[in-house]
C-alpha cells in the first residue's frame, strides 16, 4: 500500500520557509482531517497525496494568486467595528472541509426532517395555533417576541410553504455525531460565499478538485431557482423576480449582489419597489414593472413601514398588503424569523413528534429555556459548564461562556438571569472538532462549525452538497463567529461515484430568443452610476491639476520662485477643493498644502476622501460592473484606502501615511503616484467607453462624467485666467497640460501660446475631447435619448438646460472674451458665471424627472460646485 503524507508543510530548510513538522489536531478534541496519531482520515487521503505531488511551494504559490483573485473580485465582508470597515476582504483558507459520503448520507435525512419541522411549525403558528392549545410550546415564546408577525396571521402563502431556503449550523463532537448548534429560518445568509469558495478552491487545486469526485453546487442553485419561479402568482413562463437587500452597508452585501448576478435576478433596494393596488413595481426609468416573487436579505418586520416597523427605511410600503392579496410571493415567508429563537430548541421533540409523527433525527446542542422554573434550575446549579445566549436572536447580547467569566461577571449575569429568566437560554457547552488552516506558514487546528444549507423543491427539500464552514480565529476561541475575526472554508462533499457535471451556465445547443433588452434600470441604481462618473471624473481632474503642480514644485526644488504660475494653480485647486484666498497661499507652505490636499482625509474633497467616494459608490452597483472594471477601480489606492486589503509592501520607507499632510514620500513619489492614478482613471472611462452597451446604465455613467469634466474645466479656466497675470505664458501651459490639449494645440499653433487660442480649444473647440462644449454637446445627446416618461409637448426641463449651454457657448465671442478690462477678463468672467450658474441645474432637473428616490433639495446648486450628501 502506497505510504500517505503527512499533512503539512515540509520541515524547515535552514534558508527559511515554513517551519511545521506537519498537522496534528488538538490533544483531546476530533480533528476533521487526521486521527489520535495524526494519519489523514481515510477520505482525506487522496487529498493530502494530491497536494504531496503538488508539493508546499507550489500550493503557497497559488494560494497567493487566488488571494489575489478574491481582492479583484471585492470580495468583502463588512465586520462592524474594523477600521476596514467595508473593505475587509472575505477570510477564505486554502485547505477545505471534506465530509464523506456517510457522513453526507448520516446528516440528509436528519437535515431535511428538520427543515420539514421548520415549516411545518410556522404554518401551525400563523395559522390553527395547535402547538399552543396543547401545551407543546409555552405562548410566551411566541406572543412576547416581537419578530411574531400578527400581520401575518391567517395570510396564506405560495404553495403552502413558508420556507424556501433554510439553514443550519452543525458542530461534530469527539464522537464523532454531529449536532445543530443553530437555525436559520428567516433570510440565511452564506450561500453565496458558498459558491464564490468553490469557484477560488476548484481554480486553485483543478487536479485535487477532479480526482477527489467532489459535489458540484449548481444543481443545488438550480433547484432554488426552479422552486422561485414556480411561486409567481402570475407569468410563471417568464416571472419577473428581485432579489431585495439592506444596500451596500449590509456584512454580506457582496453576496446579495454576486447571488443576483449569478440567477439572473435583479438585485433591489426598498427604494427601487412601489405598491400601487395592492401590487409590487420595479421603479425603473422608462416606468414600472410588475414584480413577481421577491428573494429577500432582509429581515420581516423592516419589509414594510406601513404595517411591520414603522421606522424603517430599507423596505417598501404596502408590501404586506400586496402580500395579503397575493399578488407577490415572498421567500422566504414574511414572519419565518420567530423560530430562529434559540428558546425554540428544547421544544423541537415535542413539536417533531405532534406536527409530523416523527421522532427527530438530528439532535440539537442541549439547551434550556430560563423561562422555564425547573430548566432554570438545572442552569444555575450547572452554570459553569453552560453557554448563556439571549432567548431571542435579535437581542444585543453576546454568549457568554460562563466558565472564562471573572467572578463579578458571573454574579452579574446570574442576577440578570433571575431577574428576567425569559429573556435567556443556555446551553450545554459541547467541544467542537478542529480542521486545519493555513497560519503563520503553517497548518494549525482551528475549531469549525458547518452552514448547511436546504431548497424546497416538489418533494421536499434538497441539500447543497457543500456549505459554508466557519473556523474560529484562533485555537483558543470557541465562538465560530465571522465578526470576531473568524475565517471560512469551502466544504467538499465527496462522492463514491462519478459526479454530475452540470452547470447553470447557457447550454450551447439550447436556443434562445434574440434580445437588445436590458435597459430596466432602477432609479437608485441610475443615481449611483451617475455619481460613480462623477466622482471619477472629479478625482481625475485633481489628479491632473495636482500632476501639474508637483512637476513644477520639482523642478523648482519645492519654492515658487521660478514658477509664478504655481500660486495660480494652487489657488484654483483651492477652488476646486476648500475655497482659500491668495492671500493665505505663501511659496514655503506649497508642498504642506500640496500634501493636504492630497490626503487629509477630514476634508471632504482631498484626493484620499474622492477616491473613498469612488469605491464606496462602486460597490453599490457592483452587480452593473464588469471584473475590468472593478479591477481597474480597486487599483485607485493609496495605503488604507482601496477596495481590497492594504498591501504594507507598498507603504514607502516600511511605515503607513501619518494621518492630515502625513505621507512620507518624496514629491518624486507623488509624482509618481499622480501618473499611476490617471492611467487607472483612464483606463476606466476606455472600459466604459467600449465596453458597456449602449444602454441607460453606460448613459448616466457618461452623464455624471461629461457633467463634472464640464464643471472642473469651467471652475478651473475661471480661478486663472478672468484675472488676468503679468505673465500668462506659464499658466496657459499649464493648463494645456491639465486638459491634455497640449499637442493639439501645438500642432494648430507654432507660435507662442496666447490667451485666445487656449481658451478657444478648452471652451468652444467641438472637436477637442476635452473641451466644454464637447461635453455640453455629448451631454445633450445623452438627454435626448433618456426615456421620454410623460407626451409633454416641446422639450424637457433637462433638454432645454443643456441646449441653453450649447447655445450659449456656441454663440460665445472668444475674441472679444479674452480682451482685459483694468486686470480682468469681464465678458469672460459672464460667460463662466453663467455656464458655472445653469449647469449644476441639469442634476437636479435629472434627480426630480429620473431619480425619484431622491428629493432634489438633497443636492446643492449654484456656488462653486455641486457636491453628494
Amino acid at each position: 500500500m502506497m505510504p500517505v503524507t503527512p499533512l503539512g508543510p515540509p520541515d524547515a530548510s535552514p534558508g527559511g520557509g515554513p517551519t511545521g513538522l506537519g498537522y496534528r489536531g488538538l490533544a483531546g478534541g476530533r480533528d476533521e482531517a487526521v486521527d489520535a496519531d495524526g494519519r489523514p482520515r481515510a477520505h482525506w487521503e487522496p487529498f493530502v497525496r494530491s497536494l504531496g505531488e503538488l508539493g508546499w511551494g507550489e500550493v503557497t504559490r497559488r494560494w497567493e494568486e487566488s488571494r489575489q483573485v478574491i481582492r479583484e473580485n471585492g470580495m468583502t465582508y463588512n465586520v462592524y467595528g474594523d477600521p476596514r470597515g467595508l473593505d475587509r476582504p472575505w477570510q477564505l483558507d486554502p485547505i477545505p472541509l471534506l465530509i464523506s459520503p456517510a457522513d453526507v448520507k448520516a446528516l440528509e435525512a436528519g437535515l431535511t426532517q428538520r427543515a420539514r419541522l421548520f415549516d411545518a411549525l410556522l404554518a401551525d403558528l400563523y395559522g390553527p395555533q395547535r402547538s399552543l392549545r396543547e401545551g407543546v410550546l409555552p405562548p410566551e415564546l411566541v406572543f412576547g417576541d416581537r419578530r411574531f408577525l400578527r400581520a401575518c396571521h391567517n395570510v396564506a402563502v405560495p404553495r403552502g410553504r413558508y420556507l424556501h431556503l433554510y439553514a443550519a449550523d452543525l458542530g461534530r463532537g469527539a464522537d464523532g455525531s454531529f449536532y445543530v448548534l443553530g437555525d436559520r429560518t428567516q433570510a440565511p445568509s452564506g450561500a453565496g460565499y458558498a459558491l464564490e469558495n468553490r469557484i477560488v478552491l476548484s481554480r486553485m487545486l483543478p487536479e485535487t478538485f477532479g480526482e477527489s469526485r467532489v459535489h458540484r453546487l449548481a444543481v443545488f442553485f438550480r433547484t432554488l431557482r426552479d422552486t422561485l419561479r414556480s411561486l409567481a402568482p402570475r407569468n410563471r413562463d417568464n416571472p419577473r423576480i428581485v432579489l431585495l437587500t439592506p444596500g451596500p452597508y449590509n456584512e454580506t452585501y457582496f453576496e446579495h449582489a454576486y447571488l443576483a448576478r449569478y440567477l439572473g435576478f435583479t438585485l433591489v433596494e426598498g427604494g427601487d419597489l412601489t405598491v400601487r393596488d395592492a401590487r409590487v413595481y420595479l421603479k425603473l426609468l422608462g416606468g414600472l414593472l410588475p414584480v413577481d416573487v421577491i428573494l429577500r436579505r432582509l429581515d420581516d418586520d423592516y419589509c414594510d413601514p406601513l404595517e411591520l416597523r414603522g421606522d424603517s427605511f430599507l423596505g417598501a410600503s404596502g408590501l404586506m398588503q400586496a402580500v395579503r392579496a397575493g399578488n407577490v410571493a415572498m421567500a422566504n415567508a414574511l414572519g419565518t424569523g420567530l423560530v430562529e429563537a434559540p428558546a425554540f430548541i428544547p421544544y423541537l421533540p415535542g413539536l417533531c413528534r405532534l406536527l409530523l409523527g416523527e421522532h427527530l433525527n438530528l439532535a440539537s446542542t442541549p439547551t434550556w429555556w430560563c423561562g422555564d422554573p425547573a430548566a432554570l434550575g438545572h442552569v444555575l446549579q450547572h452554570l459553569d459548564k453552560m453557554v448563556v445566549k439571549s432567548s431571542r436572536l435579535k437581542d444585543r447580547f453576546r454568549p457568554a461562556f460562563v466558565a472564562q467569566l471573572a467572578a463579578a461577571d458571573r454574579a452579574k449575569l446570574i442576577d440578570r438571569i433571575r431577574a428576567k429568566p425569559v429573556d435567556f437560554v443556555a446551553q450545554e457547552r459541547l467541544p467542537l472538532s478542529t480542521v486545519p488552516v493555513l497560519a503563520n506558514d503553517r497548518l494549525e487546528p482551528r475549531h469549525v462549525v458547518l452552514r448547511a444549507f436546504l431548497a424546497a423543491n416538489d418533494h421536499g427539500f434538497a441539500v447543497m452538497p457543500g456549505g459554508l464552514s466557519r473556523v474560529t480565529a484562533s485555537a483558543e476561541m470557541l465562538d465560530v463567529s465571522m465578526q470576531e475575526g473568524g475565517g471560512s472554508k469551502d466544504t467538499w462533499v465527496l462522492s463514491d461515484r462519478p459526479v454530475s457535471t452540470f452547470t447553470l451556465l447557457n447550454n450551447v445547443s439550447r436556443p434562445v430568443e434574440l434580445s437588445r433588452g436590458g435597459n430596466d434600470l432602477p432609479s437608485r441604481a441610475a443615481d449611483n452610476l451617475f455619481w460613480l462618473g462623477r466622482y471619477v471624473e472629479r478625482a481625475e481632474g485633481l489628479v491632473r491639476l495636482l500632476r501639474v503642480v508637483l512637476v513644477r514644485l520639482t523642478e523648482s526644488g519645492g519654492g515658487a520662485a521660478d514658477t509664478p504660475e504655481l500660486l495660480a494653480l494652487i489657488r484654483a485647486v483651492g477652488r476646486a477643493v476648500t475655497p482659500l484666498p491668495m492671500a493665505e497661499v505663501r511659496p514655503p507652505d506649497l508642498e504642506d498644502r500640496v500634501r493636504e490636499i492630497l490626503f487629509d482625509e477630514h476634508a471632504a474633497d482631498s484626493l484620499v476622501s474622492t477616491v473613498r467616494a469612488v469605491h464606496r459608490i462602486a460597490r453599490t452597483v457592483r452587480d452593473r460592473l464588469s471584473n475590468d472594471m472593478w479591477r481597474v477601480l480597486g487599483g485607485l489606492t493609496f495605503p488604507g484606502d482601496a477596495l481590497e486589503e492594504p498591501d504594507p509592501r507598498v507603504y514607502r520607507n516600511g511605515s503607513p501615511p501619518r494621518g492630515r499632510a502625513g505621507w512620507p514620500g518624496t514629491l518624486n513619489d507623488l509624482l509618481d503616484d499622480m501618473n499611476r492614478l490617471v492611467g487607472g482613471l483612464a483606463a476606466f472611462g476606455g472600459l466604459a467607453g467600449e465596453s458597456m452597451s449602449r444602454g441607460q446604465a453606460w448613459r448616466f455613467l457618461d452623464i455624471g462624467r461629461r457633467l463634472e469634466r464640464a464643471v472642473h474645466l469651467i471652475d478651473l479656466v475661471r480661478g486663472c485666467l478672468v484675472e488676468v497675470g503679468p505673465n500668462e505664458g506659464p499658466l496657459l501651459e499649464a493648463l494645456l497640460e491639465i486638459a491634455d490639449s497640449s499637442m493639439t494645440y501645438r500642432r494648430r499653433y507654432l507660435s507662442s501660446v496666447t490667451a485666445g487660442p487656449v481658451l478657444d480649444l478648452l471652451l468652444a473647440d467641438e472637436s477637442n475631447p476635452r473641451s466644454v462644449v464637447f461635453q455640453v454637446v455629448a451631454l445633450a445627446d445623452a438627454v435626448n435619448n433618456l426615456p421620454q416618461l410623460t407626451a409633454r409637448a416641446g422639450r424637457s426641463p433637462e433638454q432645454k438646460l443643456v441646449l441653453g449651454v450649447v447655445s450659449c457657448l456656441q454663440l460665445a465671442d472668444i475674441p472679444a472674451a479674452v480682451v482685459p478690462t483694468e486686470g480682468l477678463r469681464p465678458q469672460l468672467g459672464e460667460l463662466l458665471a453663467r455656464l458655472a450658474h445653469d449647469l449644476p441645474k441639469l442634476t437636479e432637473a435629472l434627480t426630480q424627472t429620473y431619480l425619484t428616490h431622491l428629493t432634489p433639495s438633497r443636492h446643492l446648486s449654484g456656488g462653486r460646485r455641486e457636491g453628494r450628501p
